[in-house]
């Protein structure tokens, strides 16, 4: 098993461990199981050498490199990285030129001593769930390559899953932190919609973006959320926490074994409780109509030269998004107000509210659908079912994977606007209960 970014931060600041060697075994284990899974598409052995040697020459000199000295992370190829080019997963950006700054949590996370060292695949332009690319071919699950491995941000979240890193930078405007956390078996966190900086990040829906890390462990997900955010989280007592389930649209469309797996969750927190959001059929509506209607505004000059360059699934979701009349955009918007108000009204007697992160393990590669109501439809654009409506609110969440059998499943964690202290402190519990998955446990992976 790969040391985790808390391992190696503290390893290489005793030093007894050098940042190069973090690095070199990162690169020897994508070089090993990239071809299998594909979650790399980019190796960024110059740099992360110049950087490891800079992090071993403050260690010689008694200096501090930082929390996250010589640790390895994956950066998802739509956060720019200085002199590279920032492709979104298209080709159609690929001769564009080089990135003149590193993006802000790019940025950070080298402040705090971390190194870069591979560009992840993802969906094109991050519309999808599934990482599968026609320009760079599909992310596989290191849990079974015959499946998916969820997306947009899924070569981040398969990285960390095989052990090729053991933190991830990826971005979530409907799910895509959420679900390939979930589906790989990993931690990870939409923060509070802001608090994170966007800049330097190819966007995708500006009204719903957010950025934010992924990790292998809970402690490495905290560490890396405070390198990006600047500060430590305030310690909070998760005794004191008030729980709820979200009922209702939350609690259909489950498989057989993301229900047990809830009810079993729910049932250690002793939590019985249910909160019925109103109206999230719409919410989700919603969520579908902000987000192609802008994107397919941000693509529409482009789409007009050059539509055959983009993979035909996105361009034909782009070219309707840029077709819907304004007039239904404009009652999406209006909608995503009212069921803001809606959420924050959910959360008058409750800290803390409980949900499935997707509806079933992965699903197979060779047959992308999962069941919904009694139909197979396309994983592609419904594995975000339990994600997408909370995106119009813009509160935090925390994926979580959980100890079951088999295949992994996430829950998601969702709190009040900045209150990523609470989720963490939850999550604390349950992985300190045993009721989390351990880092890669049964992963089909070396």
């Amino acid at each position: 098993m790969s040391r985790g970014a808390l391992e190696i931060a503290a390893a290489v600041r005793a030093g007894v461990l050098s940042a190069r060697a973090a690095v070199e075994t990162s690169f020897a284990r994508i070089a090993d199981g990239n071809r299998r899974w594909n979650a790399v598409t980019r190796v960024l052995e110059t740099r992360a050498l110049d950087l490891a040697r800079a992090v071993d020459a403050a260690v010689a000199r008694g200096r501090d490199p930082g929390p996250l000295a010589g640790v390895p992370f994956g950066v998802k190829d739509l956060f720019d990285l200085e002199g590279e080019v920032t492709t979104a997963g298209s080709m159609v950006l690929a001769a564009d030129p080089p990135a003149r700054r590193d993006a802000a949590l790019v940025a950070r996370l080298v402040a705090a001593g971390a190194i870069p060292v591979a560009t992840t695949n993802m969906d094109e332009f991050a519309y999808g769930f599934a990482t599968d690319n026609a320009h760079y071919g599909v992310t596989r699950n290191p849990h079974d390559p015959a499946r998916l491995a969820g997306g947009s941000s899924g070569g981040s979240a398969a990285g960390v899953a095989a052990g090729f890193f053991p933190l991830g930078l990826g971005s979530d405007t409907n799910g895509s932190i959420r679900v390939p956390a979930s589906l790989c078996g990993v931690w990870g966190l939409r923060a509070t919609q802001g608090r994170l900086p966007v800049a330097g990040s190819y966007p995708f829906v500006t009204s719903f973006d957010v950025v934010g890390p992924f990790g292998a462990t809970l402690g490495d997900l905290r560490a890396a959320f405070e390198a990006l955010d600047g500060a430590a989280l305030a310690p909070v007592a998760a005794s004191g926490l008030r729980v709820a389930r979200l009922g209702g649209w939350f609690m259909d469309s489950m498989s057989r074994d993301m229900a047990d797996a809830m009810e079993a969750l729910a049932a250690h927190l002793g939590v019985s409780a249910i909160v019925e959001l109103p109206e999230v059929a719409r919410a989700r509506a919603a969520a579908f109509v902000i987000s192609a209607s802008e994107g397919g505004a941000l693509h529409r000059d482009r789409l007009n030269d050059r539509a055959m360059a983009y993979d035909p699934a996105v361009r034909d979701r782009l070219l309707a998004g840029a077709l819907l009349p304004a007039s239904l955009i404009f009652r999406a918007h209006r909608l995503r107000g009212w069921f803001r108000r809606q959420m924050h009204a959910a959360f008058a007697g409750v800290d803390i509210l409980l949900a499935p992160a997707v509806p079933c393990a992965a699903p197979r590669i060779d047959a992308p659908l999962i069941e919904i109501g009694g139909e197979q439809v396309s994983a592609r654009a419904n594995l975000g079912l339990f994600t997408q409506p909370l995106t119009l609110a813009g509160f935090p969440v925390l994926s979580l994977p959980m100890r079951v059998p088999g295949l992994p499943l996430g829950a998601q964690l969702v709190a009040r606007p900045g209150r990523e202290d609470q989720l963490f402190a939850l999550a604390a519990r349950l992985e300190a209960d045993g009721m989390t998955a351990l880092p890669r446990e049964n992963a089909d992976v070396a």
